[in-house]
């Protein structure tokens, strides 16, 4: 395909600096759960944006953490994987970002920037900061990242987004797509229901008990005029189970509700949703039940 753009535009950063938020606004799309706690993106989510002549391919990931568990581990081996295959790296900060947070993963963006991958240094959120701290900012990371070229943004408010993907596509090599021109993400149905309930117990619940849940879809049947979905929700222990039934199940509901009408107009169809409660004991910890959901990489 003659003069056809196309790459992998990977985003990467420190938890909670908006890469989801960013994801969605560059896509057009709600395909990333966008919550204010930490550790909300557990994979690597892929939307892909087409024109007559490119294919935008973006990788959201997890933050950036230490892991304190095999499933942060995983995460962590999503963000790193986004280094090796990334035609652009979007580095993800924020105004209140604290910048020696994850060094380590941070040298490693500096050595591909050095060898002339192409890094994108977006400052995310600059809607809550002063012009003065900005200027700042952008000689920090100047200093920091000297091959990479900064763009202030506020996804949130969409503030310099549209600047940012035209750099974006600027900056492809020519090549033909990767995927259909029809095609969006490289996740199935079922990958967004999930991730759509597990933001629901996210918004819900607090402490460790969004943490510790994993969401699996065991029926997904499509009918000509409404979707019927069970789904279970997985919990480390039997206290947690009590606490997301809730008193007469009341908590629950509440979830199953507010999932169901996001699910409703992502597919753009009713949608007859069942939510059950099982104890998964520390799964997070366990290799195989990892497997099993579909984070380990190996």
């Amino acid at each position: 395909m003659a003069n056809h753009k196309a790459g992998f535009v990977n985003i990467v950063g420190n938890p909670n600096v908006g890469k989801s938020t960013l994801m969605n606004s560059l896509v057009g799309e709600r395909l990333s759960i966008i919550t204010s706690k930490a550790q909300t993106t557990r994979h690597r989510i892929m939307g892909i944006v087409n024109g007559d002549d490119f294919q935008i391919v973006y990788s959201d990931t997890p933050g950036v953490l230490k892991p304190n568990y095999k499933l942060q581990e995983q995460m962590l081996e999503f963000s790193r994987s986004a280094l090796v295959d990334a035609d652009v790296l979007l580095y993800v900060t924020d105004v209140q970002d604290s910048p020696d947070k994850n060094a380590d993963f941070l040298d490693k963006v500096k050595r591909m920037a050095a060898a002339n991958t192409k890094v994108f240094l977006i400052i995310n959120k600059i809607d809550l900061t002063t012009q003065e701290t900005l200027e700042n900012l952008v000689e920090f990371w100047h200093k920091q990242l000297p091959e990479a070229q900064i763009f202030p943004i506020s996804a949130q408010e969409k503030f310099g987004v549209d600047s940012l993907f035209e750099a974006i596509k600027d900056a492809l090599p020519e090549c033909p797509p990767f995927f259909d021109k029809d095609q969006l993400t490289d996740k199935p149905s079922r990958f967004f229901v999930d991730e759509i309930i597990r933001e629901k117990v996210l918004l819900n619940y607090d402490k460790e008990i969004p943490y510790s849940i994993e969401v699996e879809v065991e029926q997904f049947k499509e009918e000509d005029n409404i979707i019927r979905i069970s789904a279970i929700i997985y919990c480390e222990r039997d206290s947690q189970k009590g606490i997301i039934i809730g008193k007469a199940g009341a908590a629950l509901k509440r979830v199953g509700s507010q999932a169901r009408k996001d699910i409703e107009a992502f597919f753009g169809k009713q949608v007859f949703l069942q939510l059950f409660v099982k104890v998964d004991k520390d799964w997070r910890s366990s290799k195989s039940r990892l497997r099993h959901y579909g984070y380990d990489l190996s």
